[in-house]
Formats: structure tokens, C-alpha cells, sequence
């Protein structure tokens, strides 16, 4: 077989696999040069996700007709002064992402230097899949425009590949929020099919530009860090504990400025957070690392979002001490409430029967078991009504304690650590974690009532408005007819909230804004081509931990009971959603042996 040189336009083909994957990996490029350039706005438009069409614009130092052209070349750049690529300090300087992209679409290249008095105002050259259509003057102000229409059009191969102009436009976004982060100097706006979706003023503090790119929350539930070592730097802003996600998609990592995704990294944020919080939950951090360049190879990725630390072990234990120290100082803060008025806003239908059992607000048979149910409900007229659960009550002074002990989870004697259960059974101790446990009875009816054709909404009094991101509105609205068979009924409202009107009746009256908001992490995971049906134990287990009785409420005895009778004869009872016990046994023989008489 012999060897042939490969003709100019397939080289550039190839090189821009390695730099152009999708919209956002052409979007990342034009604006990390936009931003090396010194702009002090960035303006992002899209169209079709990105597919269709990106523009960045800029009010950066601007090109020389010359430079333009040149800009246009493989291997040439103005961000690498002399031979030394381990110090480059900008975003990039592989010298190759405008030739890439502009030989995979058609690119409009428009620029003006800054301070420039000419008459013509400016430069314009077209370049269509690689070839140049057409140059010339343009009446463009300083700084550079960069129009990029039909990504991949004459690529059929690499287009076919692309997902869903919904999921292409999500990851642009993201894409302008990790730049956006790591410069709150710079002004940033996106617009998408002529509708803004993100604007932020330069000049913000960091901690008040990560709360406007993440969640309003941070700058109340957020701790900052600032920790130097041998050299290296770590700051940011870390949430605390209590304010954790789904998934970890508020995780957002930089190094020398530059936004990365390592896994060295982001093993040291799980081990910063071990043993404080869940495990399938996440963080919320916006870290910078500052290292030497000669102590990171920023050149492991053609897209830089990879890097190589000569020293791992000690920038992970920066990580681990920084982030600690930080939750630390942090003391006993955990997230900010909203307000009583916010509580109270909203409230579910129905109210107790007068003069009837002082349990009969959070219990009720369970037709044809024999036994109460355990989920804030009460039956009238074979209808069930949700109302809110007290927060604590103690047993009258004249209500005996059962004395009957022949049930397998026992009957209850009292609550440990307003957190557990203590039962006492014929053959020994039971102690059951109330959350966990009614956790999973939640899930159970929950599938049940998939299983017999969907799940009974509530109506709230005052619908929920709730404010997401725009990409996870977008999931939530797609999935809404899904939903609602879930019981959960929402709407859009405008283009980053969601209304709630209504919400699952087996949950009672639990935590709106967390519910939904974990649905949307969630539903970022899923596979588009499947079903909430076939995601069914994903969907219902978020959905009733949130409905679930909480660790730190205090159960009168009556409800205690109610759930020990419920567990007894409810399916995979004995573990929780997400796999850990919900109840254990201390038998006789053991308490004997603890205490020498055996």
C-alpha cells in the first residue's frame, strides 16, 4: 500500500475532529479568544441549539485585515509569544480553531482594531467549508464579530451525530457559564432563537457571579476558601453541606482560568464532603486552583478541559484541607430557610374532623388491610384528604402503652435522637430508621398506583412558581405529560421557571422547590429515548424522599406504631431506596452478652 499526502481541505477536515465536536466546542473556542483578546462584553447569539448558527461578538482589541487572514491558518496564533508552550497564560494557542471550525461551516469573520480612526471602520472575510468567498470593508465597531451557519452541513457523517438542538443548546450554555464564572470582569449574554437566556454585568464579586450562574442560594449557603500552600493557590466558594444537589452539575473547576473537568479534582471534592453529607448526593463549588506553569500540563486535551499535575497528591490534599477548613469556620450554619410568610403561602386542601381521634390528622385505615396509613391522610367518605402533619405531639398522660409485643417489627416504646424508632419485639430490640423506612413505604405505593393507572394528584391553594435554569426547564417541559402521571402537575412559566399546580397525593404535603428541582438533575441523566415508565423506581424514589417523614420530627407512639404495621406488610421494607437498612434487630441473646449475662 503506498503513501499519499492527504489534500489540504481533508487535513483540516481531521485536525477539526480534534477541535470541534459539537456547537459548544466551536462556541468555547470563539469566545475564549474573545476573551483573550480583552473584551470587557461578550455576546453570544445562537440559533437551533447551535447547529444552525453561533455568534460571538466581542469589544476586544480587534484584527488587522492581515491578521484576519492569517487567523485563518493552521498553526498560527498571537498567544504564544516564543517557543515556550509550557507558559502560555491564555485560554488557548493552539492556532487552530478558526481554520477548524471554518472548514467544517461557513464562517463570517468581521473585525476592527480598537483605537482604529480608518474610513472603512473595518475587515470582512467569508469562508464557506474552507474556501474563501469573499473579503472586504466592513462598517463594523471595535473588536471582532465571528458568524459560524450550518456546523457539519457538508459533514453528514459528523452531523448524524449530533443530539437534539434542545441538548446542543444546554451544552452551549454550559459551556458560557464556566467562562462567565472564571472572569466576573467580563459582561456575558446568550441569546437563543432571539430570546436572552443569560446576562451578567461585569464587575460582579465571584461569589455574587457563581450565585447568578448557579442557584440565588449560594450567596447565602455558601462558605468561601482561600487557602495558599508551597506555591499553589485554591479560592472560591464552596456550599455548605445542607445545600447539595442530585447530580453533580454545580461543580465547576478552574485552573490558571481555565474551566476543566478532572477527576483528580473532583475525587478530592468527595473526599473534602465525606461523612457530611449522603452519598448519593452532591456539592456545590466554584474552585480556582492557581499552580506554576511548570507544575501542569494544560496540552493533555485538545480542548484543554483535561490537565496533568506534576504534583496530584498535593494539590489534592490542598483541596481536602481548603474545602474543609472552609466548612469548618463554617460552624454549625446549615441552609437558609425561607421565610414563615414563604411557608405559608401555600398550603394543601382539607382540614381534620372535629372532635375525632387527636391521631386522626395523620392516620387513617387502610381499606381492607386493618391497619393506619402512614402518610399525613385521613379517609371521609372513602375519599382521602391531605393535610400538614404536626411537627411534634406528646402521648396523654391517660393512653396506656400497648402491651402486645407478638408482631414481628414489635410495638414502640420510644424515639432515639428524634431519628429512630425503639421497638420492642418477643425476641428483642428493634430500632428502625423512621425516614428511611417510610421512604420506601412511599415508593411502594407509589409503584402500586403506576401500576393501576397513574398516581392522584393534590392541588395546592396557591400554585409554586419555582426558578430553574433555562436547560433544565427545557427537560422538565418535555417531560410534563410524563409527570403528571406521577401525580406532579407543572407548566412552564416564562423562560426559567416552572409553575406547580398540583403535586403527587401520596406525598402529602412535602417539599415542592426540592422536589422539583432534584427532578430536573435527575432527568438530566436520563436517556431521552426511554420513558418516567421505565425510569419508574428513579423518578418515584426522588419523589418520596421528599414526601417522607423526616429525621428530627418527633412521633407521638400512635404514629410510631402505624408505621411499624405498615412496614410488616409492605414489599423490600427492610431497606430504603437507596439500599441501606431501614430497621435492625438487637435479639435477646445479644443484649445478654453485652451485659455479661451470657
Amino acid at each position: 500500500m503506498s503513501i499519499r499526502r492527504l489534500p489540504e481541505h481533508l487535513v483540516n477536515r481531521i485536525a477539526a475532529g480534534e477541535v470541534v465536536e459539537r456547537p459548544a466546542s466551536a462556541l468555547k473556542e470563539l469566545v475564549e479568544n474573545a476573551v483573550d483578546a480583552g473584551a470587557t462584553r461578550v455576546d453570544v447569539r445562537l440559533s437551533g441549539g447551535g447547529i444552525d448558527g453561533i455568534e460571538v461578538i466581542d469589544d476586544g482589541c480587534g484584527m488587522t485585515p492581515a491578521d484576519m487572514a492569517l487567523a485563518l491558518e493552521r498553526h498560527a496564533t498571537s498567544k504564544l509569544p516564543d517557543e515556550a508552550i509550557e507558559n502560555v497564560a491564555t485560554l488557548g494557542f493552539r492556532g487552530e480553531a478558526l481554520p477548524s471550525i471554518a472548514s467544517v461551516a461557513r464562517m463570517t469573520l468581521e473585525s476592527r482594531v480598537r483605537g482604529d480612526a480608518g474610513a472603512a471602520g473595518g475587515w470582512a472575510r467569508v469562508v464557506d467549508n474552507g474556501m474563501v468567498v469573499s473579503e472586504g470593508p466592513a462598517g463594523v465597531p471595535p473588536g471582532t464579530r465571528v458568524r459560524v451557519e450550518g456546523l457539519f452541513a457538508r459533514v453528514p457523517a459528523r452531523r448524524k451525530f449530533l443530539r437534539s438542538a434542545r441538548s446542543e443548546y444546554a451544552a452551549c450554555l454550559d459551556v458560557v457559564k464556566r467562562l462567565a464564572m472564571a472572569r466576573p470582569d467580563i459582561g456575558f449574554s446568550v441569546e437563543h432563537d432571539g430570546r436572552r437566556a443569560l446576562q451578567v454585568a461585569g464587575g460582579d464579586s465571584l461569589p455574587q457571579r457563581v450565585a447568578a450562574l448557579t442557584d440565588k442560594g449560594m450567596i447565602d449557603n455558601g462558605v468561601p476558601v482561600d487557602l495558599e500552600r508551597e506555591g499553589l493557590r485554591l479560592g472560591g466558594i464552596a456550599g455548605l453541606p445542607t445545600f447539595n444537589r442530585g447530580i453533580a452539575d454545580h461543580q465547576y473547576l478552574f485552573v490558571n482560568g481555565r474551566p476543566v473537568k478532572d477527576r483528580l479534582l473532583i475525587g478530592a471534592i468527595r473526599g473534602a464532603y465525606a461523612e457530611m453529607m449522603p452519598r448519593d448526593r452532591h456539592a456545590m463549588v466554584a474552585l480556582f486552583l492557581d499552580v506554576p506553569n511548570d507544575a501542569v500540563d494544560v496540552n493533555v486535551h485538545p480542548a484543554k478541559t483535561e490537565v496533568r499535575f506534576r504534583e496530584p497528591a498535593m494539590v489534592r490534599g490542598l483541596i481536602v484541607s481548603g474545602l474543609r477548613r472552609a466548612l469548618d469556620e463554617a460552624g454549625h450554619r446549615s441552609v437558609q430557610r425561607p421565610s414563615e410568610d414563604a411557608m405559608a403561602a401555600w398550603t394543601s386542601e382539607g382540614h381534620p374532623r372535629e372532635g375525632g381521634d387527636p391521631a386522626s390528622s395523620f392516620f387513617a385505615p387502610v381499606e381492607g388491610s386493618g391497619i393506619p396509613a402512614f402518610a399525613g391522610m385521613y379517609v371521609s367518605d372513602r375519599r382521602p384528604t391531605f393535610i400538614a402533619p404536626p411537627m411534634a405531639r406528646a402521648e396523654p398522660s391517660y393512653a396506656p402503652p400497648p402491651e402486645t409485643i407478638t408482631h414481628p417489627l414489635g410495638v414502640a416504646r420510644g424515639q432515639v435522637a428524634k431519628t429512630y424508632i425503639v421497638a420492642e419485639a418477643s425476641d428483642g430490640l428493634v430500632l428502625v430508621d423512621q425516614h428511611a423506612a417510610h421512604e420506601r413505604l412511599v415508593l411502594e405505593r407509589m409503584r402500586k398506583a403506576m401500576a393501576e393507572g397513574g398516581v392522584a394528584s393534590q392541588a395546592l391553594l396557591l400554585a409554586e412558581v419555582i426558578e430553574l435554569d433555562e436547560p433544565a426547564c427545557d427537560r422538565l417541559e418535555a417531560r410534563a405529560a410524563e409527570l403528571s402521571e406521577f401525580g406532579l402537575d407543572l407548566e412552564r412559566f416564562g423562560p426559567r421557571a416552572m409553575l406547580v399546580r398540583a403535586v403527587p397525593a401520596l406525598l402529602g404535603q412535602s417539599d415542592v422547590v426540592g422536589l422539583v428541582t432534584d427532578l430536573a438533575d435527575e432527568l438530566a441523566a436520563f436517556d431521552e429515548a426511554l420513558s418516567l415508565r421505565e425510569r419508574l423506581d428513579a423518578v418515584a424514589g426522588t419523589m418520596a424522599c421528599h414526601g417522607s417523614v423526616r429525621a428530627g420530627r418527633v412521633l407521638s407512639v400512635v404514629e410510631m406504631n402505624a408505621l411499624l404495621r405498615e412496614m410488616e406488610v409492605t414489599p423490600h421494607s427492610g431497606q430504603c431506596n437507596h439500599g441501606r437498612p431501614t430497621w435492625v434487630k438487637l435479639a435477646h441473646g445479644d443484649i445478654e452478652k453485652l451485659f455479661g449475662r451470657k
